[in-house]
């Protein structure tokens, strides 16, 4: 048995007509599956939290089975349904706008061909399950000091603090975005954005704490900080070459001081994962690190923006996703 859930709202309102080419292969092969259609923020999580309540799955239950055609928005919303990432298998047919996670994993665009993998069922791959909590412990490594006004979200592919979730946060609200997908154009609104949230973009200090480290990395001024697990964000953006979605690290990309003339050159070397030339750019790596930062910024889990915040705890999960492809 397969669940889909499928958001009709992704590739600009073309995730239902994909989804109707790719019905027939369910009933033309005899496999059950149920569909169900996403209707608005929230609602994949609602829909996954009640598929995989723990009510729902004895403990001899077979895994449940669930497809996801949707965007890297809509995958980071049935991560948060999930209460036993053990007793779930999770199919991904990528209909975003950015789709980093399969632009990572390689998976082919054509969305047949990604369903007739998922459903041959020969390979399961783990993967790494980020968390984002939004307040910083007392203590960072004790989760228990959290405060009690923190709320945590988990992410697939990255999570940011800075200039790049304010990218994705005025990029959800785009009126263009739609547009430009539609015209296969749609890196071009993150870039479009991302100059303007460039120039608007104000001085900012951050203390960086990996791992147990008493003594932080001080960033007298910071651009962002990306937490990657796989390597691409934002459309392509390979802001993490080395990271590997399966060793429980993540990997970070901090861009401190650097002349906003210089990033405007940096910003299109990310592409290729060439920015780490630049002194200003730094690569960390650990897993768990909590940032303190002087002002409130934007943070992003997986392009998803819901609040601003000046001190975030982010760990990883090895090997926690079960993911058929």
């Amino acid at each position: 048995m397969y669940y889909v859930i499928v958001n009709p709202a992704s590739k600009s309102g073309r995730g239902k007509k994909i989804w109707a080419g790719l019905e027939p292969v369910f009933i033309q092969n005899g496999i059950a599956y149920k569909v169900i259609f996403s209707k608005g923020t929230g609602h994949v999580t609602r829909i996954v939290s009640k598929l995989t309540a723990p009510e729902r799955l004895p403990a001899d239950a077979a895994p449940v089975n669930l497809i996801i055609l949707g965007g890297d928005g809509t995958m980071n919303e049935a991560l948060q349904g999930i209460s036993d990432f053990g007793r779930i298998r999770l199919g991904y047919i990528p209909t975003g706008s950015s789709n980093d996670l399969a632009r990572d994993l390689a998976l082919p665009k054509n969305p047949a061909l990604i369903l007739q993998t998922i459903l041959k069922g020969e390979t399961v791959r783990t993967m790494d399950i980020g968390t984002l909590t939004y307040g910083c412990t007392e203590d960072a490594s004790s989760a228990a000091s959290v405060s009690e006004t923190a709320s945590v979200r988990r992410f697939a592919v990255s999570c940011g603090i800075g200039f790049d979730a304010a990218v994705c946060q005025e990029a959800l609200a785009s009126r263009f975005k739609n547009t430009l997908n539609r015209l296969g154009l749609g890196k071009l609104t993150y870039l479009s954005i991302a100059l303007k949230q460039l120039i608007a973009a104000r001085s900012v200090s951050c203390d960086i704490y990996l791992d147990h480290a008493k003594e932080p990395v001080h960033l007298n001024h910071f651009l962002f900080t990306a937490f990657m697990i796989h390597r691409y964000e934002g459309g392509g953006f390979q802001f993490c070459p080395m990271a590997d979605a399966s060793d429980g690290i993540l990997d970070l990309c901090a861009v401190g001081r650097i002349p906003k003339p210089v990033i405007l050159l940096a910003l299109p070397t990310a592409f290729w994962g060439k920015h780490y030339i630049f002194p200003s750019i730094r690569h960390y790596a650990a897993s768990q690190v909590t940032l303190r930062a002087s002002a409130p910024l934007w943070v992003h889990t997986d392009g998803e923006v819901s609040r601003k915040s000046d001190c975030i705890t982010v760990t990883c999960t090895k090997q926690q996703l079960r993911l058929m492809m």
